[in-house]
């Protein structure tokens, strides 16, 4: 089996950001409809987010996950979290993703963390400066993750190893100090007075 079926055989889950009443007016009075926007990913490396619009909330979120479906995409990862930093926007949105070291967690909310956690992002710092609008905000997410590159392909346009291009590096080991003074050497005073002492 090869690596794409493996990833398509995966199940995908599914997260309701948010659903919202709508309204249109007509000659009657005001016709009613639900709206449904929805993630879906496999807490791996896929993810996609879909919008859906119908009379009854259950056929909006089913057109949401039909949306989503044909939107996924593969994210680039560094172990638990993303291969660098990015500025994702859309509209009057814009997110900040940066990388974090493990143990972190997710430091997102509302949309932004849902599409993160079901793209199996698990260690990463976003924060939204724009519209807290939550369809821009999800779409600026993707848009920010559809953008990231992958080591190896930095790598190979810098001509670099593709330890050189990947962030939080390990600080090189600390070279031994050289050795300090010997220890009789703040005895000395001690001795002189014990040798006062026997004289």
């Amino acid at each position: 089996m090869s690596v794409v079926e493996v990833a398509e055989s995966r199940e995908l889950k599914e997260r309701v950001i948010e659903i919202n009443r709508v309204a249109k007016v007509v000659k009657g009075g005001r016709r009613f409809s639900f709206t449904a926007l929805v993630v879906i990913g496999d807490e791996v490396d896929r993810v996609g987010v879909g919008y859906g619009k119908a009379r009854e909330v259950p056929l909006a979120i089913s057109k949401a996950v039909d949306d989503a479906k044909k939107n996924i995409f593969t994210v680039p990862k560094h172990g638990a979290t993303i291969t660098h930093e990015i500025t994702g926007r859309f509209d009057a949105a814009r997110v900040v993703l940066r990388p974090a070291s493990a143990g972190t967690g997710v430091i997102a909310g509302g949309g932004v963390r849902a599409v993160l956690e079901l793209a199996g992002i698990r260690d990463v710092l976003a924060k939204s400066l724009g519209t807290t609008n939550p369809i821009n905000m999800a779409k600026a997410t993707v848009d920010g993750l559809k953008r990231l590159r992958r080591p190896e392909d930095v790598a190979r346009s810098r001509g670099k190893s593709i330890k050189d291009v990947l962030p939080y590096k390990p600080a090189p080991a600390v070279a031994d100090e050289p050795d300090a003074a010997p220890a009789e050497t703040p005895a000395e005073p001690a001795e002189a007075a014990l040798e006062e002492t026997s004289a």
